[in-house]
């Protein structure tokens, strides 16, 4: 697959427009718009097999939060943080579970939507739930939408994802990963059509998924995605044995998912409850401070 369309046909201006005031979406961007991450998403409905949520103040990775946060307390947070930092203009839910899966991300967002409409409201979300969620998304005044796609191919998804939870059934193996795969691609059209500017994260594990990154790319840009990070594999739970990829392996995959998508090179992995601008935080709170229970 040699150079890449000059102009990703189907990236539209929306996306341009978060390049300027999204950390996450453009390069100007990350080095000075702040974002707050507010962490009221504890439960998730999948497994995944790198994935493991953890209340922790000093480890600085996806899925870890120092405390958890009811709706009122995150809005408090948010009131505070916009009062010291005029730099702020992203407010987003990345767990340390998934949001679509706490009704709390819902009334959060729908606060935010209510006293701050200016704000770019943003989710991530491992997408089993996006379909149905996205006229509710649209609704409360989310922009963005992160989906995390790590496989196309069930039998691959099968070593990358160790359960799935489904209205009241679990699912494993290439049953789970398949049914998994196909509602992440429903939701990334869904949400697309809502108007809302999808960016799918892929999580780059060696000798698991490389193949599958530009079959992500391609099935993705097909379905109205603007953007897509591929980040290294943080070898923990049941692929501690295993190894991030090497900076080749990263920018290789990059590349070959660069002929469909725009690639986001700049992404710092950031906690459930990252605050001010990316690499640059602010601290973390108190377990209770903001928690009205």
């Amino acid at each position: 697959m040699e150079g890449k369309n000059p102009k990703w046909a189907g990236i539209g201006s929306k996306y341009a427009h978060l390049t300027s005031v999204h950390p996450c979406f453009g390069v100007k961007a990350h080095f000075k718009v702040a974002r707050i991450h507010l962490p009221v998403a504890p439960r998730c409905n999948i497994q995944c097999n790198y994935c493991t949520r953890k209340i922790d103040k000093c480890e600085h990775r996806p899925g870890v939060a120092a405390c958890l946060m009811d709706e009122t307390g995150a809005i408090e947070r948010l009131r505070n943080e916009i009062k010291s930092n005029p730099n702020l203009k992203v407010v987003g839910i990345a767990g340390p579970g998934d949001a679509l899966a706490n009704e709390s991300t819902f009334k959060t967002l729908e606060l935010v939507n209510k006293n701050w409409p200016d704000l770019v409201a943003c989710l991530s979300t491992n997408g089993l739930l996006a379909e149905e969620s996205a006229d509710r998304l649209k609704q409360i005044g989310v922009k963005t939408v992160t989906v995390t796609i790590n496989a196309i191919d069930p039998e691959v998804g099968a070593k990358v994802y160790e359960w799935v939870s489904h209205k009241g059934s679990v699912y494993r193996g290439v049953e789970g990963a398949r049914m998994l795969i196909e509602k992440q691609l429903k939701g990334v059209e869904e949400l697309v059509k809502k108007g809302i500017v999808v960016r799918v994260n892929t999580v780059l594990i060696p000798e698991v998924n490389a193949a599958e990154v530009p079959r992500i790319a391609e099935e993705v840009a097909k379905r109205g995605a603007s953007i897509m990070n591929i980040i290294p594999l943080i070898p923990i739970h049941k692929f501690a044995g295993s190894r991030a990829p090497t900076c080749e392996e990263l920018e290789n995959a990059r590349r070959s998912a660069e002929y469909f998508l725009p690639q986001f090179r700049l992404c710092k992995q950031c906690r459930a409850d990252a605050c001010g601008v990316p690499g640059i935080e602010r601290g973390h709170v108190d377990t209770q401070e903001y928690f009205h229970g």
